[in-house]
């Protein structure tokens, strides 16, 4: 299995009350991880699944084998797939290299990430447990989890797919030109959607956007992925199984590494004034 990449962290600092935020550790945590994307894409979101998944009642790919996968556990809730209430996948260039590829170059071409110098991270497949959405916890300690990884693992930028729901483009015209007008990645780390896939988001000129309205429509990760400094790519794309509007996201780890190693800088000196 591989290294944790959150042992720079304090074990306070991934855990709140019974929640813990860890990698799997077991084929079996893998297992618990994908029961709980298959409830919350297939049987809330309405995804389609495949026949295999279906009868699974397991969402899952090639690269789940490869990757490392970020849990939220609640321990109240036992040992067992129940006690998985949060998870992310995480496949950095050694994983993409064994499948051959990232998840992301289905749908956009991501050549100028992946020239880029550095280690880079790409986040998919993240979703938390309905009863645990409104707490906020659940998500805190995945991005608390994330800071870890990218701070030990020394990630340079992460990137990944996020997604509006529904398949029409028209109707999410504002978020979408929202996206584009104020959040466009710059050219040198731009993701392009495919010519086949592409999705022009440029669907409203800008002086007609209201940005706050705008920002009231984008679901809650996209909006985390903003406050974080991130980027949008060129072109939206629809995923016809998800249900949903696919944006490319892009994130300089500047900011998250720069408060996270000031943030335990701060507790060693704290505790060596102690």
């Amino acid at each position: 299995m591989a290294d944790t990449g959150t042992d720079q962290g304090s074990s306070s600092d991934l855990r709140m009350g019974s929640l813990e935020v860890r990698l799997a550790e077991s084929a079996a945590e893998i297992d618990w991880a994908q029961a709980l994307r298959y409830r919350v894409f297939y049987e809330e979101m309405s995804a389609v699944p495949s026949p295999d998944m279906a009868a699974r009642h397991r969402d899952f790919d090639d690269f789940d084998t490869i990757c490392d996968h970020l849990l939220v556990i609640d321990h109240a809730r036992g040992d067992g797939p129940d006690s998985v209430v949060g998870t992310y996948r995480l496949i950095r260039r050694p994983a993409a290299a064994k499948a051959g590829r990232f998840y992301s170059s289905d749908e956009y071409d991501i050549g100028r990430l992946l020239s880029y110098p550095g280690e880079i991270l790409e986040l998919g497949r993240s979703c938390v447990d309905a009863a645990y959405r409104t707490r906020g916890s659940s998500m805190q300690l995945l991005w608390r989890g994330i800071a870890a990884y990218v701070f030990h693992h020394d990630i340079a930028v992460m990137f990944g797919c996020a997604s509006l729901p529904g398949t029409d483009p028209v109707a999410m015209a504002e978020p979408l030109a929202y996206l584009h007008h104020f959040h466009l990645a710059p050219e040198e780390l731009r993701p392009v959607a495919l010519p086949e896939r592409y999705i022009g988001m440029d669907l409203m000129p800008r002086e007609q956007i209201d940005p706050k309205r705008a920002l009231t429509v984008l679901p809650p990760l996209i909006k985390g992925y903003l406050r974080l400094g991130g980027f949008i790519g060129d072109g939206a794309v629809i995923d016809h199984q998800f249900n949903t509007t696919d944006v490319s996201i892009v994130v300089k780890t500047d900011l998250i590494t720069n408060k996270y190693s000031k943030h335990y800088e701060r507790r060693s000196r704290d505790a060596q004034i102690a």
